[in-house]
Parts: structure tokens; C-alpha cells; sequence
């Protein structure tokens, strides 16, 4: 797989170090409430292990698949639900975790979906923001970093289901996906 990796973006201490602190963050910010993490199915799983490690507080842990993009390399725009919590959120506060926002679409489909089940509030921690690809306003709270738009694989990030098991995050060479 590695001959496949134009270039390491992020090696493991980098995202263990980042993870840490926002763990931290987390951890203060939710002092206190019910907190519960919503991992989004499959490239959130990754840093949601390592990062409920890093929350020191009580929390909960839920899982969603959602979908924009099937086995494209660009979303469709259209967002199913894959599969849906299995707990009530009523009063909760939500953390939805995901691996990374590109064009939003998702995330903003999820986050209005959410609202209507009266959880106490909703925010984002995202490893990866790709702002320039962005087409939707989505608000995230907590972000590890921002990168340039290039395709990413590694750490739960995929392409065609692959690559999601390395343990950096990588730029993805453009023979392979072409």
C-alpha cells in the first residue's frame, strides 16, 4: 500500500498529539453535561477509538452511516442514512465525529436531521476540514487540521474501501484512482 502514498501528510504522533488536545478540549468544554459521541460509519472509527481514549469525562458512544458518495470519488449530492442510532438523543449533548468535511453536504444534511430529535445542543469534531472544497456552511467545533484538497486515504480514510487501516494519513497517487 505504501508504494500507492504520493506523500505523508500526518504521521501517527501527529494525530496522536492532536487528538490529545482536542480530547482535552472536549473534556472541559462538556464538564458536567451528558454527553454523547456519534461516530459517522466507517472512516470516523479510526479517531473516535483513539479520541473517546483521550475524553476524561463520562460520555456515551452511537454510530450512523451516512452516504453522499456510494463508491464515486465525488459526492452525489443526494445524503442516505446507511443506518441510524440506536439511542434516543432527547437532552443529550452531541458530538458528532467524522474523519474529515470536504464539499459539507453530509454534515449538513446530519446536523438538521439531528436538531429534530431535541438533543440539548449539537456540534462537530472533525480530524480533516478541506475548506476549499466546501458548498454547504458547516460549522464545526473542533477540527485536528485543515489540508489542502488532495485525496486523502489512511486512518479511515479510503478509497474503494482500502487504505482505511494505515496508521498516518496520506496523499493517495493519482494513477491509483484514475
Amino acid at each position: 500500500m505504501k508504494k500507492d502514498i504520493k506523500q505523508v501528510l500526518f504521521e501517527e504522533e501527529q494525530l496522536r498529539n492532536r487528538i490529545r488536545e482536542l480530547g482535552n478540549e472536549i473534556s472541559k468544554d462538556y464538564e458536567g453535561k451528558d454527553l454523547l459521541l456519534i461516530g459517522i460509519l466507517k472512516g470516523s472509527v479510526p479517531f473516535m477509538a483513539d479520541l473517546i481514549k483521550e475524553v476524561t469525562i463520562p460520555c456515551s458512544i452511537d454510530f450512523m452511516a451516512v452516504s453522499s458518495y456510494g463508491n464515486s470519488t465525488k459526492t452525489s449530492g443526494v445524503v442516505r442514512i446507511l443506518k441510524d442510532l440506536d439511542f434516543e438523543i432527547e437532552n443529550k449533548h452531541i458530538l458528532i465525529v467524522e474523519d474529515i468535511i470536504d464539499s459539507g453536504i453530509t454534515l449538513r444534511y446530519l446536523t438538521e436531521y439531528l436538531k429534530g430529535r431535541k438533543a440539548a445542543s449539537i456540534e462537530i469534531a472533525a480530524l480533516l476540514s478541506k475548506p476549499e472544497r466546501r458548498t454547504e456552511e458547516v460549522n464545526a467545533k473542533y477540527i485536528g487540521f485543515n489540508v489542502p484538497d488532495y485525496f486523502l486515504v489512511g486512518y479511515g480514510l479510503d478509497y474503494s474501501e482500502k487504505y482505511r487501516n494505515l496508521p498516518y494519513i496520506g496523499i493517495l497517487k493519482e494513477e491509483v484512482y484514475r
